[in-house]
């Protein structure tokens, strides 16, 4: 769909202003069609992001505060997602051997096997939604590596 026809709007100060809204809605249109492929699992796309990342260094675990450097979205509340995934079972808190002030994450089996369902889903939506080729998909993403500098 054409920016113009989701806005209802044609227009534009110029394509640099275009261009920013179009990242913006399609970012926005990402996220709803990621979240709701994610609802049944009732799984956040925050939450799921915890997940990811925990499983990147599974088996170890992670300090919080590493945790949160990694975050797609770096406003997220990464206490208050974990406290979530704790009470779902899905990743263990415990404290650091190292510091005892720190308190550490890891992955439960039950969260790897949520994540895998998880992944299987948003794999499926993003065949279904990105209608780019391997080449196409490269130039986009070097166009915005070279847009965020």
């Amino acid at each position: 769909m054409k920016l113009e026809e989701a806005l209802k709007s044609g227009k534009f100060v110029n394509e640099q202003q275009k261009v920013t809204l179009n990242i913006l809605y399609t970012a926005y249109w990402l996220r709803s069609n990621f979240a709701a492929a994610l609802k049944p699992l009732e799984l956040s796309l925050e939450q799921n992001n915890v997940l990811r990342i925990l499983k990147g260094m599974h088996p170890e675990a992670m300090c919080v505060k590493d945790i949160g450097v990694r975050m797609i979205e770096k406003s997220s509340n990464v206490p208050r997602i974990i406290d979530k995934l704790v009470e779902k079972k899905l990743v263990k808190r415990s404290n650091s051997g190292k510091d005892k002030r720190e308190t550490i994450i890891s992955l439960t089996e039950k969260g790897l096997n949520l994540l895998l369902a998880a992944k299987q889903l948003l794999d499926a939506v993003t065949h279904e939604i990105t209608h780019l080729n391997d080449e196409q998909a490269e130039k986009l993403n070097e166009l915005l590596e070279i847009m965020r500098g």
